[in-house]
């Protein structure tokens, strides 16, 4: 019956693992499975931050103590007080060995944790036991493609049984089946950031704003949430890309990519998103339009100081400006653009503003938007000199 509760509990915290969305609640989920399974009231989850030379601790899950919290922003142990993970380990796996789990216990070391026992190194974890008032512990690496990425630590309360070695072999067990899941949610993530990431300039792609978009304006049209959108054309890449080939261009986008990144900044939560060629923008939930019309006077300001281009024609449209009723995020998208278009074709060192501008709203809504070109309404104007 045991073997069946254990083989329960290895499918449970692999099925929530696999549930799991984001980073965090994967970590969290590994925490409370482990718990769960080993019979324990705390366990956390750490990552070995080898280029810091250090323990960081992701999740604290269970009975936290005074000073433990779920998600610690800066809970670290330097690793040479805790050296097993960087030594022990490795000494066993040069012998042949697993990275097996071990036992401590408040008063020391049991026979569960004979190898940590004999190196002296669980010195520390018995004193953060006595301090916590927590009996014993159990501690299992998490492997990652054959290196230590962290542990699993699960404790027990003072006066409960303390873990034996077939709760450390378990434990081994279990690290294993987190290892899977942390593996299978840095993948995700890492197809995540491919899908909503421009590869050029590391900013957010046109997908990534669709999505942000559309949910931006359902919160206008519930709450009447502020929902600004900044559009920018940068100016002069055609030229450049002509006359110094793309390479320059390139370097030219991308450095646009870090302005727009440090204008966005300034915006609490504002999304800044390469939508494609020389076309730019930051979608702001929340700010007011002042605000954003703000930040992008000084947007224009960084672009037209760059070494390269020729500045940015750059147009503002806010639900916080008169541009009438915005029920879609096509509309705020087309009234930017149109904003924009008149940036352009003005050759405009400032923002164009929807509702500020008396035309802007007149040419949004002068022809129907196309469904797959939101360009179509510009036609070929003179004005425009391609990038």
């Amino acid at each position: 019956m045991a073997e069946d509760a254990r083989l329960r509990a290895v499918v449970t915290l692999a099925q929530a693992m696999a549930a799991a969305h984001t980073p965090r609640e994967s970590w969290r989920a590994a925490a409370l499975g482990a718990k769960q399974a080993l019979g324990g009231s705390f366990a956390a989850v750490s990552v070995w931050e080898r280029e810091l030379g250090q323990l960081r601790v992701l999740v604290n899950a269970g009975e936290r103590a005074a000073g433990e919290e779920e998600f610690p922003e800066g809970e670290t142990y330097p690793v040479h007080q805790f050296p097993e993970i960087a030594e022990f380990l490795h000494e066993e796996w040069a012998g042949g060995g697993e990275p097996n789990a071990w036992v401590e216990t408040a008063e020391g070391a049991t026979g569960a944790s004979a190898g940590a026992s004999a190196t002296g190194y669980c010195h520390q974890r018995v004193a953060a036991l006595r301090r916590r008032g927590r009996g014993s512990c159990v501690v299992a690496p998490i492997v990652l493609r054959g290196q230590a990425w962290g542990e699993l630590y699960v404790a027990r309360p003072a006066g409960a049984p303390v873990f034996d070695r077939s709760d450390a072999d378990f434990a081994t067990v279990l690290a294993s089946v987190v290892a899977a899941g942390i593996a299978q949610t840095e993948l995700l993530e890492e197809v995540r950031k491919l899908a909503f990431t421009d590869p050029l300039t590391g900013l957010a792609n046109r997908r990534a704003v669709d999505i942000g978009l559309d949910e931006a304006v359902e919160r206008h049209r519930e709450s009447g949430t502020v929902v600004s959108l900044v559009v920018c054309d940068l100016n002069g890449l055609k030229r450049v890309n002509d006359s110094l080939g793309h390479a320059v261009g390139d370097r030219l986008l991308e450095r646009f990519g870090s302005v727009l990144s440090v204008c966005g900044a300034m915006l609490p939560g504002a999304l800044a998103a390469r939508l494609g060629g020389d076309e730019f923008c930051l979608l702001a939930v929340g700010p007011s339009s002042d605000a954003v019309v703000k930040v992008a006077e000084d947007l224009c300001v960084r672009a037209g100081g760059m070494d390269l281009g020729e500045g940015v024609a750059c147009g503002v449209a806010s639900t916080g400006d008169p541009i009438g009723p915005v029920r879609t995020a096509r509309r705020l998208f087309r009234l930017a653009d149109a904003a924009q278009y008149r940036a352009k074709a003005a050759r405009s060192l400032k923002p164009v503003v929807a509702g500020r501008d008396g035309a802007v709203v007149r040419l949004a809504d002068a022809v129907p938007p196309a469904p797959h070109d939101r360009r179509a309404f510009r036609g070929r104007d003179p004005g425009e000199d391609g990038g």
